[in-house]
This record gives C-alpha cells, structure tokens and sequence, in this order.
C-alpha cells in the first residue's frame, strides 16, 4: 500500500521483521510438525505465508484498490452503508411435493423471519418436462416442488403477495417460461408487474459447464436468456433477469479462484450477448446479479467476493464502458457449500454452515442461504431448516459482524489474498480470450477439464490425508442414532399427474394450439420470445409442452466427451 508522511507506522520495522523471522524458524525446528495441520494453502492452492505486514501491500494504493464502501472500485462493499441500515435478505431453498405442500412450507419459513422466498424445482421441471412424462417417473416432487402450469404456481404462491415479497428461483433452461407463469400469477393477483422483486437464475452458460441442465444447444438458449433480459429491463425494473452462478460450478468440483473466474467470464459473456441483442448496456446491466458460493476455506472466500467486486466494476467501466454506476456494482446472492457438508456426523455440518455464512457476511452478499444439516442425505426437515435459519439470525444480531462495513479491510492477510485472487482470476480471462471466448471453451471442453482436475487434486489430499475432513477422515466415530429425514410420499406424484390429467381435459385446446403455434413462428424469427411465451401460460400450456415445441425449432443438445 502507498503511504504518505502520516501513515508511516504502517511501514515495516525490517529489523524487527527479521528477528521474529529467526525465532519463527528456531520456534518450527523444536517444536516440528505434529498432529493433523492443515497444507499451508488456500484449498485453491494459493500459498500462504505465516505472517503478513505491510510489505505485502508495497506498490498498491488505497483508493484505486481498497476505497470506500459504495465507491468504485466497491471492494469494500455496494453500498455506502452496507448492513448499518439493511441486513442481508435470509432465503432458504425450499420445495418439495406439489405446489400446495412447499406454499405451506414458505408459510413456515416466512412466520420464521425469513425475509425472501427461494424456490427449488423437482428434476422433471428443472430439465423442462411435465410430470406425466415417462422420463420423469419417481422424480416428480423429490428434489423440490413440481411445477407444470401456471395453476400450479398460484397454489405455490397462494396467500403470498407477490408485490411484497422477493422471490429467488433456481431454473434455467426454462428459465423464460417460470418466468412467465409468475408474472401471470401476480397479473391474476393484481399485482404490477413492474412492483415484482427477485431474482432468476437464468444462467445458462454454467449448465454447460458444470450442471449440465440444459436442453438446447447453446446458440438459442443465449437468445432465450437475452430475451428475458431485454423483458425485464423494460417490463420488471425491479426483477434480476440473471443470477451468473458460481455456486454450481464450485459443487462440480472447482477452486475459489476457478468459481471466481469462470463465473465473471460467463457474465461478461452474458454483458456481450445483450450489447450484441442491440441493447445498450446501462439498460440492463443494472438489473445483473451474481451467485456465489461460500466454501469451508474462510479467508479465501471473503477474499473472493472483495476481488469479485473489483474486477467487475473495473470491467464494466474501462471495457464494457458503462456510464451508469450501477452498472458497475456487482450484487450477489450466497449459499453455503453443500459439498462440504458430510453425511458422517451430520450434526458437525451446523458448525461448517455458520462458519461458511459468516464468511458470506464478512464478504458483503446482498442475500444469504445456509445449508440445512441434514441436506447432504435429504431434503431439509422443517427443524434442521429452522435451525439454518436461525444461524443468519444470530449472525446478524447477535456476533456485532454488521455493525460496521469490512471489518476486515485493510487486513494485510485479506488484503494480499484479494489481491491474488485478482491476479489468478485475470489470468483464467486471458487463456478463455486466447481459446476463443466462453462458448468456444464450452465447445471444447476447457471449462469441464479444469474443474474435473481440481475435483481429482482435492481428493487425493482427502485420501492422503493432506487435508482433514472432520468425522470423514479423521476423528471418527460410530454414528449415533440417524437423523430424521424429509421423505417424499409417492402419493405427491400420483396427485400431481393427476391434476395435469385434469387440467388438460378442461382447457381450450383450440387455444392452446395456436399459442403453440404462434410460438414456433417466433422461435424462427429473431423477434423476443417472451410474449409469445406468455400467451401460451396464459392458455394453460404446460411447461412441457412448450419446451417440446421450442425444441421443434431449435433442436437438441448433446455434449462432446471430453478427457
């Protein structure tokens, strides 16, 4: 860090530096190494040295670098005032069965003090097929909530306004069209659609990288997400069109630095494609989110989100020459890492999840989700649920970490660590400019290798022992009694294909038709599909048959294998 006159304490004292150098070698040499001690490395192999002082941050400036919360290049935070007037919004991921049984969960939550609903989506409806489809069965309802119509999001939302509460959900390839079925569900509300808040993830260049939940090739489903982004920014001033997600690329089997660069890569990407839809960029770039996950490594992930930060608003301003500020903040949504929780001792992932949340909170998110403890072996029961909760809760009220904003800024650890993960993230840009952009290195592979090669380097340290996984590899012990899980009746699924049987038998076929048809003849022009789209929810056109339709325009996709 440069200094001037009145700052020279902060200048290190290299006689003093170098006699603790000597005891700190002489110290190691009679004590040596004993016990489990972790690798002296970040978990994305960044070194890192037993102590930091002020020469570490030698040749960088404060203001261009670290700055003021609210102030480019927002390292410190988005806004001026941070958590001092507004505490992050608590989510929790939730959705299981039909719509009427997750509503009667987001009740329970929100009863709670959650502050924002997070919807999760059975596989069937993830991968865009309704729940009568053969391909579906002993899906339906099991890893969230199955959503067919637009029928079935109202019963979701039954007795939630729409206008008063923000809503996250976690979908992507048909993405556009839940979409559609909640701005038809707060139309028949009476809720403005400009008034709707939340967020859609909507992030489809990570499903060919890590999730692999995608159903078109990756040409026209980048249009679909541009068309939702171009809907919202007129339409939903208040809506996030795009969630970039690194959450799901760090659950593949990524490093911090790989999450960190691979996500910004994606949103540049995603910043291109709207420029190249003949958007301007101020008129969408404002309503961009980031999802991030937040890994057991502490300090590495709260260096993650500062550098985050700084490279995107460095980037929006200086490439993508963006003139509005908001443009140029990134704002980000966080859940705790689900792969590192351990089906071993299930009651130590309580203890992972905190540590992993307040990292989030150290980091500045906008919106938290802590991991439930029992969610490595189901879905979350009621109680394990109140109990991740109840963890944002006592971090926000009771530990005094949002009183003031970075607390840890200016740490000459955190600050070198940013830092470096800046630098190693810089360094991920240059190779996917030189291999040809984002969907060149889909197209060959490179996303997929990398994260495949350091999900093999982690587990060999957890099989050599080079890293300890508490209850997993070390200290174990016989498990007590097993935990109470969440379990899915098979009667949702019956219930379920039972009301789309319904539901079909008694809506206007005519109607449904034409809207399909309608659709196609959009898909095959260049025009936004998001109307379209909605006439064909409002008709009560399954999600399903929908997707089936845009699929006779833009066909199928299948995956290169790649060693």
């Amino acid at each position: 860090m440069m200094l001037d006159q009145k700052e020279t304490a902060l200048v290190d004292d290299q006689e003093a530096l170098t006699r603790w150098a000597k005891r700190y070698r002489a110290s190691r040499e009679r004590a040596g190494r004993t016990g489990f001690l972790p690798p002296p490395e970040t978990l994305s192999g960044l070194p890192v040295e037993p102590l930091y002082t002020p020469s570490n941050l030698a040749g960088h400036g404060y203001a261009q670098e670290i700055g003021y919360p609210g102030e480019f290049p927002y390292t410190r935070g988005v806004y001026p005032s941070m958590y001092r007037d507004k505490v992050f919004t608590m989510r929790q991921f939730a959705g299981f069965g039909t719509a009427a049984e997750t509503n009667q969960r987001y009740r329970f939550l929100l009863e709670q003090g959650q502050t924002g609903l997070s919807v999760a989506f059975d596989m069937p409806t993830l991968m865009g097929r309704d729940s009568d489809d053969p391909l579906g069965e002993g899906e339906v309802g099991r890893c969230g909530v199955a959503i067919d119509s637009i029928e079935d999001m109202e019963r979701l939302f039954s007795g939630i306004d729409l206008g008063r509460v923000t809503t996250s959900m976690t979908i992507n390839s048909p993405a556009a069209i839940l979409l559609a079925m909640y701005v038809g569900v707060a139309e028949r509300q009476g809720v403005a659609i400009s008034q709707l808040g939340g967020t859609l993830q909507n992030d489809i260049l990570k499903e060919y990288i890590a999730q692999k939940e995608y159903i078109y090739p990756p040409a026209p489903s980048l249009r679909l997400v541009t068309d939702v982004v171009a809907f919202c920014a007129r339409n939903v001033p208040r809506w996030h069109p795009i969630s970039i997600s690194g959450y799901h690329i760090r659950e593949a089997g990524s490093t911090a630095v790989q999450e960190l660069a691979f996500t910004l890569a994606d949103g540049f990407a995603y910043v291109e494609a709207g420029v190249a839809a003949g958007l301007e960029v101020d008129a969408f770039a404002p309503q961009l989110s980031f999802f991030f996950n937040s890994h057991i490594d502490f300090f590495e992930e709260i260096a993650k989100y500062r550098a985050a930060r700084r490279i995107w608003a460095k980037r929006m301003r200086d490439r993508y020459r963006a003139k509005d500020q908001r443009s140029w903040l990134m704002r980000f949504h966080t859940q705790t890492a689900g792969c590192s929780l351990t089906a071993q001792q299930v009651e130590n992932n309580v203890a992972r999840t905190a540590l992993e949340a307040l990292a989030a909170v150290l980091g500045g998110t906008q919106s938290l989700h802590t991991n439930a403890m029992d969610e490595v072996l189901a879905l979350p029961t009621a109680k394990a649920a109140q109990i991740a909760l109840r963890t944002q809760q006592i971090i926000a009220y009771e530990t005094g970490v949002t009183t003031t904003i970075d607390p840890l800024g200016g740490s000459y650890f955190i600050e070198e660590l940013t830092n470096r993960m800046e630098a190693e993230a810089e360094r991920y840009f240059a190779e996917v400019d030189d291999r040809g952009g984002v969907l060149a290195c889909i197209e060959d592979g490179f996303f997929q290798r990398e994260i495949a090669d350091a999900a093999f380097r982690y587990q060999q340290q957890l099989d050599l022992g080079e890293r300890i996984v508490v209850g997993m590899n070390a200290f174990q012990s016989e498990d007590g009694e097993a935990p109470q899980l969440l379990r899915i009746d098979q009667s949702a699924e019956v219930d379920q294909k039972s009301a789309l049987t319904t539901l079909k038998s008694r809506r206007d076929g005519q109607a449904v038709g034409n809207a399909l048809d309608g659709l196609r003849e959009a898909a095959r022009g260049d025009s936004n599909l998001m109307l379209p789209i909605l006439d064909c929810v409002k008709v009560l056109c399954t999600e399903g048959e929908i997707v089936s339709a845009l699929q006779e325009v833009f066909g199928t996709y299948r995956e290169s294998p790649s060693f």
